[in-house]
């Protein structure tokens, strides 16, 4: 039954099974009261962060200057002071989302803090840096989030193993995807076989939506057919829809049903980089068309806003739609664009840009830890 408190679109997504989570995290939002208006008043029920997120809320604004106040008189290194300061903002919120993650069994109320981009192509590091923020944070509802590169995959491999909640991230390609879908898989049954409760480890796949037509929708433009544009703001949700149908493959199989039937949760589809880009698109664009039970949408707060205000949701828009999806990747092929290249070059990418919005944390920090240190002049004198 539609829930008549929130915005009608807001209602509807949450009828088809969609988990709406908020894509920002920061000091004001927790503290304001805004992240708990957003719970009941736009259904939100978990958040993800990311560097570029950090780095923003600690540009702006004053709520941070006490902490770096007080980081900056112990003589706090730049890096352990980041690590704080995030971890404290994590544990925050999920303080705060508590009650949604008892309220849906466990499944929702969580948040997302992301291992140091830096170590994206380290293995062994992100997974001791995913055990280090998972016991300091100290959360049943957190999620480490681990970036799909190559040498990501076996991390989140064995974190799973630990036991430890995982939001994979930065998924562009359906290859990709069908690894990390299997490197779940794989952790749950190294957690099984350590005799791990299976019902307590939970994870989603974000998906990323947006920047694939951002990267696609220019070569279309240069072809300039009436064939090229038919496929303008096309592929990315193609993608998407894909993706949830090797999704689909895989929870129907033996391996993952032996699973399920141990207690593991579903390793959720999660469509990421649903900020719409482009002006000449709905600005609802991949809320409205990536509609099906058991995903999840991470949106910005501005998309979030439009959704409640105008989303135009009509069910499952996904379940239904994959042949077509196919038949519109094949044209893109047709046309001379490898969508495998493109996906390939947006995993560098993503990568490069959240490695620049971490150096920009830091450099952030360390100029509000010299802020806050206090000048020769200001100590007091030897006794």
């Amino acid at each position: 039954m539609t829930d008549t408190t929130l915005p009608t679109p807001i209602a509807q997504l949450r009828d088809a099974g969609v988990a709406i989570w908020l894509d920002d995290l920061s000091r004001e939002l927790l503290r304001g009261g805004d992240l708990s208006r957003l719970v009941t008043e736009r259904g939100v029920v978990g958040v993800t962060t990311n560097p570029t997120i950090f780095a923003s809320a600690l540009s702006q604004g004053d709520a941070y200057d006490d902490q770096l106040r007080d980081l900056a008189a112990a003589g706090t290194s730049v890096d352990e002071a980041v690590f704080t300061i995030t971890t404290d903002d994590v544990r925050e919120a999920c303080d705060a989302l508590a009650e949604v993650h008892r309220a849906t069994g466990g499944q929702d109320g969580r948040v997302s803090i992301e291992v140091d981009p830096g170590l994206a192509r380290d293995t062994n590091r992100t997974v001791e840096t995913a055990k280090r923020l998972w016991s300091t944070v100290d959360r049943p509802n957190l999620y480490i989030k681990i970036p799909a590169t190559v040498e990501g995959i076996p991390a989140i491999r064995d974190v799973l193993g630990e036991g430890i909640s995982v939001n994979v991230t930065l998924i562009f390609s359906l290859e990709r995807y069908a690894a990390v879908l299997d490197a779940h898989q794989a952790g749950l049954e190294a957690a099984q076989a350590a005799g791990k409760d299976l019902s307590t480890i939970a994870s989603v796949a974000s998906f990323f939506v947006s920047r694939v037509d951002g990267a696609i929708d220019p070569r279309l433009d240069e072809i300039g057919t009436p064939e090229a544009a038919a496929l303008r703001g096309r592929i990315a949700i193609a993608n998407a829809r894909l993706a949830h149908e090797l999704f689909a493959q895989t929870v129907a199989e033996p391996r993952w049903q032996a699973l399920a039937a141990a207690g593991a949760q579903q390793q959720r589809p999660l469509w990421a980089s649903t900020g719409v880009k482009d002006p000449a698109y709905p600005d609802t664009l991949y809320v409205d068309e990536l509609v099906a039970a058991g995903t999840v949408n991470t949106m910005p707060g501005t998309t979030l806003e439009a959704v409640a205000d105008h989303g135009a949701v009509r069910g499952d828009t996904v379940t239904g739609s994959y042949q077509d999806a196919r038949e519109q990747v094949e044209r893109l092929g047709a046309l001379g664009i490898d969508l495998t290249e493109v996906t390939t070059s947006l995993e560098t990418e993503g990568v490069s840009k959240f490695e620049a919005s971490w150096q920009e944390l830091l450099d952030t920090v360390r100029d509000g830890l010299t802020g806050a240190a206090p000048s020769p002049t200001d100590q007091e004198p030897d006794q």
